[in-house]
């Protein structure tokens, strides 16, 4: 391959880039329009309505994000009216969150999908596809003279 060929094929590739961070910032801006939440709340949200009375461990691990940074978000949803805690009965260091009557007329008119398009498009993709594009990126992020690993427990919508 020449070096014009490949100059070329880079700049198709962060083309590509471009596209995906653009449709997903995009979709973030349409969900806070319609919603008044960010992507990552609107997840949230999504999370403890299927499942009522997580704790926010498991919501963390659910969107593969740091912990503390699901506290976080979470504190901030209590703050608006949007989840309750409740202590278990069974277990008193046990909390277990609740979205409340205005998140789920929020949820109804949500735009979807409340993940995200991104991990939406990814989950749809075969698995072989996954691990190639995996093995990929690493070698993207191995090429990076500025590295930020934290950034990786952070959901796209906090960028």
């Amino acid at each position: 391959m020449t070096k014009r060929s490949k100059d070329q094929l880079s700049l198709q590739v962060l083309k590509k880039f471009r596209i995906i961070y653009g449709s997903v910032r995009q979709h973030f801006r349409e969900i806070e329009q319609a919603c008044g939440v960010t992507g990552s709340q609107l997840w949230i949200l999504h999370e403890v309505a299927r499942s009522p009375g997580m704790g926010v461990s498991e919501l963390a691990d659910r969107l593969s994000i740091h912990q503390s940074t699901g506290s976080q978000l979470v504190e901030k949803l209590v703050g608006r009216g949007l989840i309750s805690k409740e202590r278990s009965k069974e277990d008193q260091r046990r909390v277990g969150l609740q979205v409340t009557d205005e998140a789920s007329r929020l949820l109804k008119n949500a735009p979807g999908p409340a993940e995200g398009v991104l991990p939406e498009a990814l989950q749809a993709l075969p698995e072989s596809a996954l691990l190639a594009l995996d093995r990929s990126l690493m070698g993207v992020i191995g090429q990076l003279r500025m590295r930020d690993d934290k950034l990786a427990d952070r959901p796209l919508s906090d960028l």
